[in-house]
């Protein structure tokens, strides 16, 4: 390394500095809330309202998980959400990703007459009312399908499986396969998919961290409490506790602060439980994630 720096100018060798600097700055300013979050969730609340955590837990105290965690409601929460993602998930790339195939052919004559009619949804839709007249006409209301088949296809995502299919997948290998014997539906399940491992898998992300993060589907669509997901579960607990302090804080002296301290760290624990899953999936998946981003940004 020293023998690169003698070989580099001055200019050079500031340029670099700088921009380390401002990396490891906007890596910070990224990461420090959510470091900051889970610290804070494990802290004795005092010490956090008055400013005494900054880079490192103090006092423990797991008063926050202890509340969510005795809820039995959080279980049925967790289990449902894990359902409707791996169902949902699964449900997603059985369709996204043979319409995408099928949309890249050059050779399928009416590819842009679709295309045109998937884009065309990205802009329009019929509103919150329609929509729910629509759902519960269909049955979907209170239905754990209501979080699956509506969003069965996501044009993004079909976007940019299909521009991955144009783009990395050579036509001389398609041409070769057929005259080796191969129909379309042999060609895309032996050739096409085991190639598409870095899409499968950044798609699969996509859909996976939307079906977890779905709060609105629940909110508006499920009735019954025993179907609702994690973060409507979530949700209430973190009402309930924030109404408790409230009302503390009504009965006059201190307990109204005592109690929304309290409050506030089931917040942070609340933050914690409902995205620590998707976080600890990440980092297995970011090397797909970042050639799935390259990948939409070209243009076929």
């Amino acid at each position: 390394m020293i023998n690169r720096l003698r070989h580099r100018s001055p200019g050079d060798i500031v340029f670099s500095a700088f921009v380390a600097i401002t990396l490891i700055l906007v890596v910070f300013v990224t990461l420090y809330p959510i470091f900051f979050v889970m610290i804070a969730s494990v802290s004795t609340p005092q010490l956090v309202q008055s400013g005494a955590v900054t880079f490192w837990p103090r006092g423990l105290n797991t008063f926050g998980y202890e509340q969510i965690f005795a809820d039995a409601r959080i279980w049925t929460g967790y289990k449902n959400t894990i359902i409707y993602t791996v169902v949902g998930t699964a449900v997603n790339m059985v369709v996204t990703i043979p319409a995408a195939y099928a949309l890249s052919r050059r050779e399928f004559f009416v590819r842009k007459p679709l295309m045109f009619f998937f884009a065309f949804t990205m802009f329009f839709n019929g509103g919150l009312i329609p929509t729910y007249l629509l759902f519960r006409d269909l049955g979907l209301l209170n239905n754990m399908w209501v979080f699956i088949l509506p969003s069965a296809l996501n044009v993004y995502n079909l976007i940019i499986a299909r521009a991955f299919y144009e783009n990395s997948i050579p036509e001389e290998l398609h041409e070769a396969a057929t005259l080796d014997g191969s129909d379309e539906f042999r060609f895309f399940f032996t050739v096409a998919i085991p190639l598409s491992k870095a899409i499968l898998s950044v798609i699969m992300l996509y859909y996976l961290v939307q079906h977890w993060n779905d709060f609105f589907t629940g909110l508006v669509f499920i009735r019954d409490y025993d179907k609702q997901p994690l973060q409507i579960v979530l949700r209430d607990i973190l009402l309930s506790n924030t109404a408790f302090a409230g009302g503390a804080g009504g009965a006059g002296g201190t307990g109204g602060g005592y109690g929304q301290q309290f409050a506030d760290q089931i917040k942070y624990g609340v933050i914690v439980v409902s995205t620590l899953p998707v976080i600890i999936l990440y980092p297995f998946l970011q090397k797909y994630f970042e050639k799935g981003v390259m990948i939409g940004s070209v243009k076929g």
